[in-house]
């Protein structure tokens, strides 16, 4: 109960600098006052309870699972089981993932409200096969990164190559995915991806020897970030 009583405190600590900015706004920019106090407060305390509840579960569950599953992966020294993992972890967790939905809907709507796509049909079709193409990328960039770890490469050598073929691809794919390839590389690592990719790589690079969790653990949500952008961009081009 004490561990949870420190999170909501914390919470609320985090959440403070948004409510002094929109209070700031509010009272003494626009000088109006709120419409519905009331039911804003409630709002407030169901997100100050919600952060506190997940950042315990992720203490409590996604991070454990997460390394303990890496660790043991590792330690068995099958390489196939341990690369199918991480391509499985992050094809699941992005695919999942309410940014990511939500972005390529919207994406789907004005592509169609342009005149791109004609009939429910072809805007489900649009949503779907970009929401799809994230989740591929994010699970290649798992696979990347375990092998990353396990091969002892520079993160810079990859990051670098990458940022490259972006900007090579940005030049030929059509204007109107440029934009959402380069915002899919952030709403993937949103609430779900970030915490079980960011244990796979600890657990990983604490189990295998010579490795550092503090050089070798952190990374993979750099390439969690960098892939949908590429194969977004060859998305529109082929699609």
């Amino acid at each position: 109960m004490k561990v949870f009583a420190r999170q909501l405190v914390s919470a609320f600590r985090d959440l403070l600098p948004i409510l002094v900015v929109v209070a700031f706004f509010q009272f003494i920019v626009l000088r109006q006052p709120l419409e519905d106090p009331i039911g804003i407060l409630t709002g407030l305390l169901a997100v100050i309870l919600g952060l506190a509840l997940f950042i315990q579960g992720l203490e409590l569950s996604l991070f454990p699972i997460g390394e303990n599953m890496a660790g043991d992966l590792a330690r068995k020294g099958v390489v196939f089981w341990l690369i199918a993992f991480a391509f499985a972890l992050g094809f699941g967790t992005t695919v999942a993932e309410p940014a990511l939905i939500a972005v390529s809907q919207e994406a789907a709507r004005v592509k169609a409200d342009a005149g791109g796509l004609e009939g429910e049909a072809a805007i489900a079709s649009y949503a779907t096969g970009l929401r799809f193409t994230v989740a591929i990328s994010v699970g290649l960039a798992l696979v990347v990164g375990v092998m990353r770890i396990l091969l002892n490469i520079p993160i810079q050598y990859i990051i670098i190559s990458g940022y490259l073929i972006i900007v090579i691809l940005t030049q030929f794919a059509p204007k109107d995915i440029i934009g959402i390839a380069y915002d899919s590389g952030g709403v993937t690592t949103s609430t779900i991806t970030v915490p079980l990719v960011t244990a796979l790589g600890i657990g990983l690079s604490t189990v295998i020897q010579g490795r550092n969790p503090m050089v070798d653990g952190f990374g993979l949500i750099a390439f969690a970030s960098l892939f949908p952008i590429a194969f977004v961009l060859v998305y529109g081009m082929v699609v």
